[in-house]
């Protein structure tokens, strides 16, 4: 993903940006799908 940096704060520091952007990307990603998983187990062991 690229991000034009031209119009942006000089204060403002954009690797650290994506880089944490990108850990809560794949943190959402994992949590959902461990709580799908929880959901099919509970659908297989449950009903």
């Amino acid at each position: 993903m690229s991000v034009d940096t031209r119009g942006g704060h000089p204060a403002m520091d954009y690797p650290e940006h994506m880089r944490t952007y990108s850990g809560f990307v794949r943190g959402a990603i994992i949590l959902t799908t461990l709580v799908a998983l929880l959901m099919l187990g509970m659908l297989i062991t449950l009903v």
